[in-house]
């Protein structure tokens, strides 16, 4: 016991470290989805449901391009799927029955299975990816409604350059992630279609292929790891 305190100790500490540093980050979200066209209440309410950085700011780029609702749905959905593959490598160690599994499948994501995966036993697995992700969730739309509220009195994003955003705001998610060739091929591949698309598919279109594509060249990477 002596030597799991300090230990539990720096676990919380590096986990409520990442999940500040995540956290905060919900505000850009908060003021893209108002500048782009949704309400408080709807910025809000996307990162209570949804709460995974990716789909969110492809939702927000879907609708603010013009595209409908469910394509922006669609695209965040497919986005968000990488998080079932998570979700199943640490089932084993969070071991979580009823009501205890939805909560935990909720905060299943990059930051929360990164601060799992890496611990010696399944107690310090539970330890960081409860800490990580509900700090990174409670600060994240805690967040978003302050950039929501902001955002709203901004007006028309364009005024200011905000128009280009999203994209921004959605690469500095996705970058930090393309460390190895594989999942970098399977980025460009997904970008090359949406990009070639744009020219000719209505609004949404381009991201939902390039996404579907993506999805797939990743679980056949799975499948063939």
């Amino acid at each position: 016991m002596g030597d799991a305190a300090p230990a539990d100790r720096r676990i919380i500490i590096d986990s409520l470290g990442v999940g500040i540093a995540t956290g905060v980050y919900g505000v850009s979200f908060g003021a893209i989805a108002t500048t782009s066209g949704l309400s408080v209440l709807q910025a809000c309410v996307v990162s209570l449901l949804v709460f995974t950085g990716a789909s969110q700011f492809a939702l927000i780029g879907v609708i603010a391009a013009g595209g409908s609702p469910f394509a922006g749905a669609l695209t965040a959905t497919l986005l968000g799927s990488r998080n079932m593959f998570y979700g199943l490598s640490i089932a084993g160690r969070l071991k979580t029955r009823g009501w205890r599994k939805a909560a935990a499948a909720h905060v299943v994501i990059d930051e929360s299975t990164a601060m799992s995966i890496t611990r010696d036993t399944d107690r310090q697995a539970r330890l960081g990816f409860y800490c990580t992700g509900w700090s990174v969730f409670v600060l994240w739309n805690l967040t978003t409604l302050v950039g929501a509220a902001a955002g709203q009195s901004i007006g028309d994003p364009r005024t200011y350059g905000l128009d280009a955003a999203v994209g921004a705001a959605f690469l500095a998610l996705l970058w930090p992630r393309l460390t190895t060739w594989p999942v970098r091929l399977i980025a460009l591949t997904g970008a090359a279609i949406a990009l070639g698309l744009v020219p000719f598919a209505a609004a949404g279109v381009p991201i939902i292929a390039g996404g579907a594509i993506a999805v797939l060249l990743g679980m056949r990477l799975q499948v063939d790891a």
